[in-house]
C-alpha cells in the first residue's frame, strides 16, 4: 500500500490494516510468551477454562519489538505526524479471547478512553483526543470471522467528534458516551479484524468498536495499545499542518472543505 492510499484509507474508514507489519518471529515469540502468562496448555482445551484472560505487564524484547519496526514507525509518521507520537516499548494489556460456552461481559460498542481525572473510575476522551494518538490492534495469531475478531463499525470516527464537541475540553467517560456513540455511528457498515499473526490495524482514536464471543476452535491472541502522543491533537492550526487524525477530527466537526461522510462498504477488513 502506497502513502497516499494509506492515508486516504484512514480518512474515509478510520482505520488501516498493514499486513504483516510485524516480523514473523517477534510475532511468535510474543505468541509464545502469551501462552505462558496465560498458564493454559495450547494442546490441550480442556485447560482454556475462561473466555477471556487478561495479561499485561509485559515488557520482554519481543514486545517492545513489535511496535518499533521502520514500517510502523512510518506508519506513525503519516498519520499522526512526525515528532508528534512517543515510541512505545511495550504493548499494554492484551485481551486473550479463547472458545468458551460462556458469554463475555465486555462485548459493547465504545471507544477508547485515555485519561483518568481525579475521582473518577473511567476514563474520559475528549474531542481532541487528549492523551491518545491512535489506537492500534496487533494480531499475533490467526484470526478468522469465527475467532472473536475486534468488529469495527466503517467510517464512525467522523460520528465521534460531533458528540464529543459538547463536553468541551473536560471530555466526558467512555461508559457515559457509549449510548450517544452506539445512536450516532448506528448506520455504519461493519468490518471484521481478521488478519495473520504480525497484522496490525491503526485506527483512529475516535473509531467505534466492540469484541464479540469466541465461535472458533483456536485462541485469538491480541494486543490493543494506544499510541500516545508527543505534542497535543490541535484542530486550529495557524500553519495548516494538520495530522490525517487532526483532519478527520475537524471533517467529522464540520471544519474540513474536502469534508465527506465517510465509511466504507466492505463487510470484512481481513
Amino acid at each position: 500500500m502506497d502513502d497516499t492510499t494509506l492515508v486516504s484509507r484512514f480518512l474515509r474508514d478510520g482505520f488501516v490494516k498493514l499486513e504483516g507489519a510485524v516480523a514473523p518471529r517477534v510475532a511468535a515469540d510474543c505468541a509464545r510468551l502469551l501462552w505462558r502468562e496465560t498458564g493454559c496448555d495450547p494442546d490441550d482445551p480442556a485447560t482454556w477454562t475462561k473466555p477471556v484472560h487478561w495479561v499485561g505487564g509485559l515488557a520482554q524484547g519481543p514486545f517492545a519489538a513489535a511496535p518499533n519496526s521502520p514500517f510502523l514507525h512510518h506508519a506513525y509518521d503519516l498519520l499522526v505526524g512526525a515528532g508528534r507520537w512517543e515510541p512505545r516499548y511495550s504493548l499494554g494489556s492484551f485481551p486473550l479471547r479463547f472458545p468458551h460456552h460462556e458469554e463475555p461481559n465486555d462485548a459493547g460498542w465504545h471507544i477508547e478512553g485515555s485519561y483518568l481525572p481525579e475521582g473518577e473510575t473511567w476514563h474520559f476522551t475528549n474531542v481532541r483526543s487528549r492523551d491518545r494518538a491512535l489506537l492500534m490492534l496487533f494480531l499475533f495469531s490467526e484470526v478468522g470471522e469465527e475467532d472473536a475478531p475486534t468488529r469495527i463499525r466503517v467510517g464512525s470516527h467522523l460520528d465521534v467528534p460531533k458528540v464529543l464537541e459538547k463536553y468541551g475540553e473536560e471530555g466526558a467517560s467512555v461508559l457515559d458516551l457509549a449510548p450517544e456513540l452506539v445512536a450516532a455511528s448506528d448506520h455504519r457498515p461493519l468490518a471484521l479484524a481478521t488478519g495473520s499473526p504480525g497484522d496490525v490495524f491503526l485506527c483512529h482514536p475516535f473509531l467505534v468498536h466492540a469484541a464479540q464471543p469466541h465461535h472458533g476452535t483456536r485462541p485469538r491472541f491480541l494486543a490493543q495499545p494506544p499510541l500516545m502522543p508527543a505534542v497535543p491533537y490541535e484542530l486550529e492550526r495557524a500553519d495548516g499542518a494538520y495530522s490525517p487524525v487532526e483532519i478527520a477530527i475537524r471533517r467529522g466537526l464540520g471544519l474540513d472543505p474536502a469534508a465527506t461522510d465517510g465509511g466504507g462498504t466492505d463487510d470484512s477488513a481481513g
